[in-house]
């Protein structure tokens, strides 16, 4: 099937709109990594208690998936030609639930297919990667989710391939870049996942309704 997106156009759109709201986006991660770090130095005292451990661990990755979230929406707003709003964090919050059920049922379906053999996991971790997207942008279900990014990416695992290899060389050269790089390197891999996403999605729905 011929690809629906091609890389270079991917990047080259996605840094055009991470740059108009660059410091924003990256004050955001900072904001993060500080609080982060903040929860982390009041947990040393529970650090001996496995039940302080585990909650502690609990809100950590309650905080992480509702920041995704979160900077995913904020994505979308700028994408939108929205300033990125901070009131994102407190709508997306009320989705937790979905997002971990559905980050669950694909966590195991691709770690299953990684225990087969690592192509399936490979396969499955690239088809059902925009169920967050679905989650944020339409307020999907967590089943509805995973069966709308099944559907989307049909016939695109390849260039999807290639995006990810994209990704990870951008990200490379954030860490090499003094480790600062990162902070610019996050913001963009994020948006080039949301704009795939958006072409993806309109595309299809495109093809679907003709």
């Amino acid at each position: 099937m011929e690809a629906k997106f091609m890389i270079s156009e991917v990047f080259s759109t996605s840094w055009k709109y991470t740059k108009s709201q660059i410091w924003v986006l990256v004050g955001l991660l900072i904001g993060m990594f500080i609080l982060s770090f903040t929860l982390g130095i009041f947990a040393l005292p529970s650090s001996g208690s496995i039940t302080g451990q585990i909650i502690v661990n609990f809100i950590s990755i309650i905080i992480s998936l509702i920041f995704s979230m979160g900077y995913i929406k904020n994505l979308f707003q700028t994408l939108d030609g929205i300033e990125p709003q901070f009131s994102a964090y407190g709508q997306q919050a009320r989705k937790i639930f979905t997002y971990c059920t559905a980050s669950i049922i694909v966590g195991i379906a691709v770690f299953i297919g990684c225990l087969v053999f690592l192509i399936p996991g490979i396969y499955l971790a690239l088809r059902l990667q925009f169920f967050a997207a679905f989650i944020v942008e339409e307020d999907a279900s967590f089943m509805d989710s995973i069966k709308r990014s099944w559907e989307i990416t049909q016939g695109q695992v390849g260039q999807l391939f290639m995006l990810i290899l994209a990704m990870l060389g951008i990200m490379i050269v954030g860490i090499l870049l003094f480790g600062i790089g990162i902070l610019f390197a996050m913001p963009l891999i994020y948006m080039m996942y949301c704009y795939t996403f958006r072409k993806l999605n309109t595309l299809t729905g495109t093809t679907t309704e003709s």
